[in-house]
């Protein structure tokens, strides 16, 4: 993989969020936002920004459950200015838990409804800053998740949600996408990379033959935020090295 270390992006004096930002996919888009000079704020299920392996001292961080509608809207109150959301926070609730009703409603409540509830209550800013709001996807939003049955569903409503906001929004001047991350290196995905049978099918059914990291994800959310995106609203975009247009 080649760095793109030359290709230059200027988030200077813009403010940030994004949900979950504390490890994985959020910590790179958080960590690429800040490093281009935005103000960060992040979010994450545990009291400090002490209690994460990560260095999190670049940001400011605001403890937050997702399922917790009105945590979501005192967050939200509590934030001045907000010209780019990145609604990453999300859960994959696996079997058997995943197959319950009320595992199935909560993998819809953290990946969908919080999306949804956080980026109204954030509506009023972006309209000042006509501002971005970037969905997190998945892969799932295009095919079936038979073992996680809530998280495909959250995920297929998250590209909808999209489509419908950025309809809904555009008279504000609010852009609207979302990136649908491939098979993505993280502390999550971790077991599946040690399986070298699912591993080796996945990179085979890869066309650029790896996973991807954190940063390439980034990128993507780099671009949809700035103005070289400025006329695209309303869009999903893959960051899968190719998966999901692999027919084979």
């Amino acid at each position: 993989m080649k760095p793109y270390a030359n290709v230059t992006f200027d988030f200077s004096g813009r403010n940030v969020v994004v949900t979950g930002g504390s490890g994985g996919i959020g910590h790179g888009i958080a960590r690429r936002f800040q490093a281009t000079g935005a103000t960060v704020t992040i979010t994450g299920t545990r009291a400090s920004a002490l209690d994460y392996d990560e260095d999190l001292g670049d940001f400011r961080y605001a403890s937050l459950e997702m399922r917790d509608g009105a945590a979501v809207e005192a967050f939200a109150a509590g934030l001045d200015e907000v010209d780019v959301l990145v609604n990453n926070a999300g859960t994959a609730i696996r079997m058997p838990e995943g197959l319950e009703p009320n595992g199935f409603a909560d993998n819809i409540e953290i990946n969908l409804n919080a999306v949804y509830r956080l980026s109204y209550a954030l509506r009023s800013r972006l309209t000042e800053s006509r501002g971005s709001v970037i969905n997190i996807a998945s892969m799932t939003s295009y095919f079936s998740s038979p073992r996680v049955p809530g998280y495909g569903a959250s995920k297929a409503g998250i590209m909808q949600l999209t489509q419908s906001l950025a309809g809904a929004w555009a008279e504000d001047g609010i852009r609207v996408n979302a990136l649908a991350p491939g098979w993505i290196t993280s502390r999550m995905t971790a077991p599946v990379q040690g399986n070298e049978g699912l591993n080796a099918t996945i990179i085979g059914r890869t066309p650029l033959g790896r996973w991807g990291v954190p940063d390439e994800v980034a990128g993507g959310a780099l671009f949809l935020a700035s103005e070289a995106a400025g006329f695209i609203t309303g869009v999903t975009l893959p960051v899968d090295g190719g998966f999901s247009s692999c027919g084979v």
